[in-house]
């Protein structure tokens, strides 16, 4: 794999990136840095956490996953070195009061952040960081619509890129990104950063996949105008993209019962336990088996072959797992699938939006 850069950045990563966000949750330490171990010696230098991690978030394990990557780094001097390392800090708690007072996200807020995940990953400076999810009020996580009646914004764009300012001039963070964000949002951003002298951002972390493909209704071109890097997260949409739950459905004892979706109510809950998402799931996936590919293959390749996408954050509870999806590695789609697969989304849209 050759390396991507990052936006403006000088951050030059692997066009697969391992999401972590599983680790403390469905994955023990001892398994965690296992797939770590074997994500390195498969060449990817990219890792992807936050500090509200693992997921499904609970107060018990929020920062649990960053913690499990710091025991790693300090067993393995010079992993971390080897590695361009990513986290985010928490936008509003959105009902999760346990990740800080309050509903804002203030520059005191970043700030405290920063330092709690330095600490938890046993680092001196984080190269990527994150704004998990917008302070002001957006359409995310499954809502559909803008509803300005419902802004409580306290802190302003711009103070947010003076806190992370303070952290970049501080030598605590190198470059800075957002996640969940709209074209206002990440050309906001860029504009006052450009014109304050502030730290532009360098990507957007957003949900992107075959059932989920909002991200090129207009903000595909943002980012592209402005050279900001997407980070395609849920490429395999919460597991609906690998077959798994085709024949079962997602609840029920047939269910594959390892799985997120039918192991956690609260994501059956989101977008990705829709009824309608398992629908598109599974016309993709049989796509796939027409064509003679594993669903997985399918899925990810259509990530790792777009355009838009500069690195796919992959996310995985076993070593075997993490193999079956580097090995996806290098899958062509041809034209007429390509086709067959913008046809299927123009007949169902995005129905884990």
């Amino acid at each position: 794999m050759n390396k991507v850069q990052l936006g403006q950045s000088d951050l030059h990563v692997t066009p697969i990136c391992l999401g972590t966000m599983t680790f403390g949750e469905q994955v023990d330490e001892a398994n965690a840095h296992a797939i770590l171990d074997r994500s390195l010696a498969a060449g990817v230098n990219f890792l992807d956490t936050a500090e509200m991690y693992a997921v499904p978030a609970r107060a018990e394990t929020c920062g649990a996953t960053e913690t499990i990557l710091g025991n790693w780094f300090a067993k393995n001097p010079g992993a971390r070195q080897q590695v361009v390392l990513a986290t985010k800090v928490a936008g509003p708690s959105r009902g999760m009061p346990w990740i800080r007072e309050g509903a804002g996200m203030t520059a005191a807020d970043i700030a405290a952040s920063c330092e709690g995940s330095l600490r938890r990953l046993q680092t001196d400076v984080i190269d990527l960081y994150q704004i998990h999810w917008p302070e002001r009020n957006v359409p995310a996580f499954g809502a559909m619509y803008y509803d300005p009646s419902k802004e409580r914004s306290v802190t302003s764009i711009h103070e947010q890129l003076e806190a992370l300012g303070r952290l970049v001039k501080a030598g605590k963070v190198r470059y800075v990104g957002l996640s969940n964000e709209t074209p206002y949002g990440v050309h906001e951003f860029v504009r006052l950063a450009e014109q304050h002298g502030l730290p532009r951002v360098a990507t957007v972390q957003n949900p992107y996949c075959l059932i989920n493909r909002s991200y090129e209704n207009a903000l595909d071109e943002s980012c592209q105008r402005l050279n900001v890097s997407l980070l395609a997260y849920s490429p395999l949409s919460f597991g609906l993209l690998t077959g798994k739950y085709d024949a079962s459905g997602t609840t029920g004892p047939d269910a594959p019962q390892d799985g997120r979706i039918a192991r956690y109510e609260s994501v059956r809950k989101q977008r990705w336990g829709r009824p309608e998402a398992l629908v598109a799931a599974r016309r993709y996936n049989a796509l796939a088996r027409e064509h003679g590919l594993t669903p997985t293959q399918l899925a990810l390749a259509f990530c790792y072959t777009k355009w838009q996408v500069a690195s796919t954050i992959i996310g995985v509870t076993s070593v075997a797992q993490l193999d079956e999806d580097l090995a996806a590695w290098g899958t062509t789609l041809s034209p007429e699938l390509l086709a067959a697969i913008d046809a299927i989304r123009w007949e169902l849209r995005d129905p884990a939006i």
